[in-house]
């Protein structure tokens, strides 16, 4: 039986390898090939065009590197970067791969550093990837060494275009991609500008997790309300995303390619349902409680007329507001059937400790093992080894048919009808 799989994945790979197979179904509004999540080579052009193409891509916080010497390591797809505070304060971010060999010279997750010394042969950066050593530059005793023409200045490390909104950090490998406010578009700029405030951040910690899943999967999820509230028992039974509710879908109107779902509370800690609705969802179970009814309150700290926003921006950033708990969560391209998260949950320096407290607790729904996140994630993984086993070859997004982008109701798949428009216009198919 093992070796048997062992054949199969093989297999898969080899028949995958190329891009002369992926074309895309006739109704291309209504289906969705398999391949766009198994294809090695659909992942590469993927790589190339959407991360570094004309995005924005997601790479730390401000709070993050408050200092000068001060970094992260992130990744742009799946290329490793580091995040650096120069002595000036700018921020700049490179490619961690030293422009000598290409050993990924960075290898702690955060630090303060003076410059960045590759560990192979210490060939040393500033901390805006400006080469600066090179050992035995002129050789030994006038033998070997570097050329007399070799110039530090052309040998630095491959720098990004860096951008900051509100004290989130964006980097491109494109130099005409538009400014970051046209790029998140006003409807995206309303929920993200009331986390984003103006108020300092205080990081409160970090999860990191791999999922046996293909990266699009997670923005398909959260354009995706249909699941929200027939896969979570958490949302319904305690009122925090019931079809009901005030709701709505709400993707950036130029493109299609970000978006936001958002719901309001309910004021009753636990979800009043009609009948007819809690025929249709099996995760509700009646008389469900909490121990401690602490974790349901929801303290109204925003001019938002929302409790809930799960932004998507593309394409490598969520940013979520669930109630209290506030975070951002970087997707990592890991091949085409694996991604990795980076979690980043924080509150504002101005929290009382009572609100420190508040949001930590919370915190519980979200994360690798949250109330939620969990229950996502394996569901993720379903679908990914249904695709990539299955002799079908094609998903079906009919619900609310005629919508793309916006909708008003959670029973619809327009927003990543509209994501899917968009990507086979940047991707050519």
């Amino acid at each position: 039986m093992h070796s048997t799989h062992a054949v199969l994945n093989r297999t898969v790979r080899s028949k995958d390898a190329d891009l002369s197979a992926c074309v895309w179904p006739e109704d291309a509004m209504h289906f969705i090939p398999d391949w766009v999540y198994t294809n090695e080579a659909v992942y590469g052009k993927e790589m190339e065009l959407i991360f570094r193409g004309r995005t924005w891509n997601y790479v730390a916080l401000e709070a993050e590197i408050p200092n000068s010497g001060d970094y992260k390591r992130s990744y742009v797809g799946d290329t490793p970067v580091v995040v650096s505070r120069a002595e000036d304060g700018s921020i700049n971010v490179f490619e961690n791969r030293c422009a000598h060999r290409g050993a990924e010279f960075c290898r702690h997750g955060q630090g303060n550093v003076k410059e960045f010394v590759c560990p192979y042969h210490q060939w040393s950066y500033d901390l805006k990837g400006n080469l600066q050593g090179v050992p035995f530059k002129r050789g030994v005793n006038k033998t070997g060494g570097m050329p007399k023409d070799f110039k530090n200045e052309e040998h630095g490390l491959k720098k990004l275009f860096v951008t900051t909104h509100r004290g989130v950090v964006f980097a491109s490998y494109s130099a005409d991609v538009e400014p970051i406010e046209e790029y998140l578009g006003p409807e995206m700029l309303k929920d993200f500008d009331v986390v984003f405030n103006g108020r300092k951040l205080k990081i409160l910690g970090y999860y990191k997790n791999e999922l046996p899943c293909n990266w699009k999967m997670y923005h398909e999820n959260l354009k995706d309300p249909y699941h929200a509230t027939l896969l979570h028992s958490f949302l319904v039974v305690f009122g925090l995303l019931v079809a009901g509710n005030k709701s709505a879908m709400i993707a950036d109107s130029k493109h299609c390619r970000h978006g936001t779902m958002a719901s309001a509370k309910s004021e009753d800690k636990y979800a009043v349902v009609s009948s007819e609705n809690k025929k249709e969802m099996r995760s509700f179970h009646e008389g469900m409680h909490l121990r401690d009814d602490r974790f349901l309150e929801f303290v109204k700290e925003f001019d938002s007329e929302w409790s809930v926003t799960m932004q998507t921006v593309w394409p490598n950033l969520v940013v979520q507001r669930e109630m209290n708990t506030l975070g951002v969560r970087q997707i990592v391209p890991n091949g085409p059937n694996s991604m990795l998260m980076q979690w980043t949950m924080f509150g504002y320096e101005d929290d009382t400790e009572e609100m420190t407290q508040h949001r930590l607790r919370q915190g519980n729904l979200m994360g690798p093992a949250g109330f939620l996140g969990l229950e996502d994630n394996e569901a993720m993984k379903f679908v990914q080894e249904g695709v990539r086993r299955s002799s079908s070859n094609t998903n079906v997004i009919k619900l609310d048919a005629d919508r793309v982008g916006t909708s008003e109701t959670l029973i619809s798949e327009a927003c990543i009808r509209g994501m899917y428009q968009y990507y086979r216009q940047v991707m050519g198919f």
